[in-house]
């Protein structure tokens, strides 16, 4: 279970200083695809980052499982079960798509067992296991490749952020049916940050943050409908 106890942010700018988040409090179920959605700005990619340790809070805490992991590395919080997926995913240059895997599931594995993961995301292996990861990939083959080695770490926690972002409809087609996959045959936690209302659509529980605050929190059935009459009347975004 994730729980961000007061959690805040600020950063400093050239008008002094900026709250992003403001003193949330938040706990995210165990086994649960969970969406968090919201206005642009709203502190939902900064929310993230804190949650991986990308970024630090200036105060709260943030514990996994019970440990208080709030300041701890990216590389500890890696270690302790939370995996991360970047909006726009990393290119390592000289490095194959087999051996990223291979890396992401921490022990040898056959090609046969990368290829699996491979095609667990829709992609058929023989064109993409000794590919490089370089700007020869699409952004959607990025996106896909990207949720294998997540898929390989099998971590209690994915954080997924915006995997929307600049793919096309079909890959994001084939991203729906990946996450709806990996939900009904795992029990690890989803947490994914989102605006699309197909993938809100698959949560089991959406959380509306505006502000830099949480403003609902819920199940799909009684937060989706009213974010789907619009940003402008919606009272979560007031």
């Amino acid at each position: 279970m994730l729980e961000l106890q007061n959690l805040s942010f600020q950063v400093a700018g050239a008008d002094g200083t900026k709250e992003i988040i403001k003193n949330i409090n938040l706990t995210l179920k165990d086994h649960t695809l969970t969406a968090i959605t919201g206005p642009n700005g709203g502190g939902k990619s900064t929310l993230a980052k804190l949650i991986m340790g990308i970024e630090k809070p200036t105060s709260g805490r943030i514990l996994f499982n019970g440990m208080d992991i709030t300041d701890m590395s990216i590389t500890e919080r890696a270690n302790a079960g939370i995996s991360f997926a970047f909006q726009q995913p990393v290119r390592f240059k000289g490095i194959k798509v087999k051996d990223l895997i291979t890396l992401a599931a921490g022990n040898k594995i056959s090609i046969a067992g990368a290829c699996e993961y491979l095609s667990k995301v829709g992609l058929c292996a023989r064109d993409y296991i000794n590919r490089d990861i370089d700007a020869s990939l699409s952004g959607g083959e990025l996106k896909r490749i990207e949720i294998a080695t997540i898929i390989a770490r099998n971590t209690p926690l994915s954080v997924f952020d915006e995997p929307e972002a600049g793919i096309d409809l079909w890959s994001f087609n084939n991203l729906i049916q990946v996450f709806e996959n990996l939900h009904d045959t795992s029990d690890n936690s989803l947490l994914i940050i989102s605006h699309q209302e197909r993938i809100l659509n698959i949560a089991d529980e959406i959380v509306v943050i505006a502000d830099g605050q949480v403003k609902a929190q819920g199940p799909k059935d009684s937060i989706l409908p009213e974010l789907l009459q619009g940003t402008e009347s919606c009272k979560f975004y007031r």
